[in-house]
């Protein structure tokens, strides 16, 4: 599968492995770290965002993508529709079927809600079923909260909300026992005790995994749940747009059948959104692992109804996704690897940079080693590092790799690649939306009776959010809005379901000479011939 030059450059890969064998590359200075970031990561790119012209966020920067979106025509725009027919009634209604979405589905059925979940895809179709590393949680002995909260608060650049990252933190333990209590299969010791891990800019081993398909079989253990408890859950049904009362508090949404196109409406006391990710609007070109559905369809919805977003100008992008072959380009290789000892080696056999820094610098540092010091090795669809895989059994014994990170190898071995003999090629890739509705410790955005949970969600994770905590946050932050969500129902009584909101945002981008040929939300990308790009439906 290499190529020639591929071959040669991993020959000198394979020449210093032995030599970097208990090897720690020295760590960045505060310095360095901040002329990196500034140099080099896609989030100090100017020319990929612009001022939003409307909106509770006028006058602050987005990537030019999500503009184009939040600033764009709402599908019910002309459309005759009758709120007084109402499809759905129920207490809570539920926007996303991920961990974030199913965690909230859980806890507020169980608060005695009426509770109801709409997915455009199917239960489980969602970034959650993505996540390979593991999950977070200080519950070791040499460990605390406080100690995560640190790492955490470091990571974010000092920009987490401290009383969201405190929940985080300190509900950490908690929310791991609580899957393992339903059942999800961890990695154990022989006598059942949590094996834990390092993640990049983590000071103490507390990341949780089961193998490296975290995600799928934590998603696993909260479907069936959701499903046992005898939740309705309603697949392919795309949330186009909310609905507020005549106080302007949510009181539902406008649904979208995705087989039929048939409108719907669903109402509701509380509205939870747990939409995910923006991965497949491809900011500034860039591939991404996220899921099909993954286009930012909670911001646009929030936004619109009045509720303002925060740290919508930072990304992360996650430093080893798969750079070849391109039929997986973008593909996630899990921060395990690195965890477990792989190191990112440039062209010429070097470890240009510690293994576990954050990921940013570590992203901000494989771009300049493929542009600026030309440290790179070419691929097909640009250029990539090597990441030195074999260097984990040569460091834990033969075998550790299989075990511990079995789907990465089964991945790779489709292409006759096989990681415990050679390196593997990687690049970043979009992999996580750090901002987005900006939320109270309850998980109320500032529209009353909107909750917003996971990805959605802005804040939590600062400007940089640390391996293992969207994982922790999709539990912690899912099983607090849907707490939250069904006791408030209880106190809402229905008013007049009106999309008032919608005509005033329209007539706000008028006023402001905006004219756009786009509707949102996108709901899902369109990919053409050779490269990856979306357009919204005209």
């Amino acid at each position: 599968m290499f190529t020639p030059e591929m071959l040669a450059s991993a020959k000198k890969v394979e020449a210093t492995r032995a030599q970097r064998i208990g090897m720690e590359p020295k760590r960045m200075t505060a310095e360095e770290k901040h002329n990196l970031l500034r140099e080099f990561h896609p989030d100090y790119k100017t020319d990929g965002f612009e001022n939003l012209k409307i909106g509770p966020n006028k006058g602050e920067k987005v990537p030019k993508e999500l503009a184009a979106l939040l600033q764009a025509n709402s599908r019910v725009k002309g459309l005759d529709l009758d709120l007084g027919r109402i499809a759905y009634d129920v207490d809570v209604l539920i926007i996303g079927g991920g961990g974030a979405g199913a965690s909230a589905a859980i806890e507020a059925a169980g608060g005695g809600a009426n509770v109801m979940v709409v997915t455009k895809l199917r239960m489980g179709d969602a970034n959650t079923m993505m996540a390979e590393g593991g999950i977070q949680a200080a519950d070791k002995a040499n460990d605390s909260p406080a100690i995560h909260y640190l790492d955490a608060l470091g990571g974010g650049h000092y920009a987490n909300k401290p009383d969201l990252l405190k929940k985080l933190v300190t509900e950490g333990p908690g929310a791991v026992k609580w899957l393992n209590d339903l059942g999800v299969m961890f990695d154990k010791a022989p006598d059942g005790t949590m094996i834990t891990t390092h993640g990049g800019g983590t000071s103490r081993k507390r990341m949780h995994a089961a193998r490296d398909y975290s995600g799928a079989e934590i998603m696993r253990v909260l479907r069936d749940e959701v499903w046992n408890r005898g939740i309705p859950v309603v697949d392919f049904t795309a949330a186009v747009e909310l609905i507020l009362d005549e106080n302007g508090r949510a009181a539902g949404a406008v649904l979208q059948n995705m087989e039929t196109g048939e409108y719907l409406v669903a109402r509701a006391k509380t509205v939870i959104l747990a939409t995910g990710g923006a991965g497949r609007l491809h900011y500034q070109g860039f591939p991404t692992s996220n899921h099909y559905g993954a286009t930012a369809d909670g911001l646009i919805l929030a936004y619109r109804a009045g509720a303002k977003l925060l740290y919508q100008d930072t990304l992360q992008y996650h430093p080893t996704g798969a750079a070849f072959p391109e039929q997986i380009f973008g593909a996630l290789v899990t921060e395990k690897v690195r965890s477990l000892g792989a190191m990112l080696i440039n062209s010429e056999g070097e470890a240009f940079m510690h293994p576990l820094e954050t990921r940013d610098v570590a992203a901000a540092s494989i771009i300049r080693e493929c542009k600026a010091r030309k440290k790179g090795i070419p691929t097909p669809e640009g250029c990539g590092v090597w990441l030195d895989t074999p260097m984990i059994d040569m460091i834990h014994g033969e075998g550790t790799l299989e075990k511990r990170i079995p789907a990465m190898l089964r991945m790779y071995m489709k292409y006759d690649i096989d990681m415990r003999e050679v390196p593997i090629l990687v690049y970043p890739t979009l992999h996580y939306q750090n901002g987005g509705v900006d939320i109270s410790v309850d998980g109320q955005s500032g529209v009353e009776n909107l909750f917003i949970a996971g990805e959605a969600v802005g804040g939590i994770h600062g400007r940089n959010r640390l391996m293992g905590n969207s994982l922790l946050d999709i539990i912690v932050f899912g099983r607090n809005a849907g707490k939250n969500a069904a006791a408030k129902a209880k106190n809402v009584k229905g008013g007049k379901l009106t999309l008032r909101h919608v005509e005033a945002y329209a007539q706000e981008m008028a006023d402001a000479g905006i004219v756009s040929d786009k509707v949102s939300p996108l709901l899902l990308p369109t990919y053409t011939h050779g490269r990856e790009k979306w357009q919204a439906e005209k």
